[in-house]
């Protein structure tokens, strides 16, 4: 199942196919060589000073144990769909720059460039990657023996879509809802603040 966006000017095919499902076949696996694909897709991500700081922790559905314990550092609300992904990611940042000790502003940004180019080469394979900002950061730092000076930030589910009436009614209209957007005129702004561009 796809749900290709209908956007208003043109962009690849990749961004029209992209999309965040909450409904993922508990069936599909994942395979390690795959994985590696999507994380070199990450690791060529742009960053400041090309300081890459992001880190990322995995858990493929077949490894049911660890799949589990990471799992359990999602909130409660996410686990009730996220349980059938066929890959769990926690996306975490390295809070200060390695050439001079200085507090990274932008480590944030470039996990998302990151997650941003894993993404696009899941969806090319078929997959889709649905991201979390519901976590449990504590309990991620405890569970993984997170050293001081990284941050969990995100998760991430990785999978194959399935059909919506897997889900509680509660989340099924997210899946089967309108895909929209903003205008490019609500956020995109030239010469002064809110004057929109075009």
């Amino acid at each position: 199942m796809t749900r290709e966006a209908k956007t208003r000017f043109e962009v690849h095919e990749l961004i029209r196919r992209r999309w965040s499902p909450y409904a993922l076949d508990p069936d599909r696996s994942i395979n390690a060589a795959e994985l590696e694909s999507l994380f070199e897709a990450a690791a060529w991500a742009a960053s400041s000073f090309n300081e890459q700081p992001w880190r990322f922790i995995v858990a493929r559905k077949e490894q049911s144990g660890e799949f589990s314990r990471m799992l359990a550092c999602l909130m409660e609300a996410n686990q009730v769909w996220a349980r059938n992904a066929s890959a769990l990611v926690l996306g975490l940042t390295r809070d200060a720059f390695t050439r001079n000790g200085k507090p990274n502003r932008v480590a944030l940004h470039d996990l998302g460039l990151a997650a941003g180019s894993l993404t696009l080469e899941a969806t090319y394979r078929g997959m889709v990657v649905h991201q979390m900002a519901g976590i449990e950061a504590q309990k991620i730092v405890e569970t993984y023996g997170v050293p001081e000076g990284f941050t969990p930030q995100t998760a991430i589910a990785i999978g194959y879509p399935a059909d919506p009436s897997i889900l509680p009614e509660e989340l099924r209209g997210r899946d089967t809802g309108e895909r929209t957007r903003k205008e490019l005129g609500e956020f995109v702004f030239v010469e002064k603040w809110e004057n929109p561009m075009g």
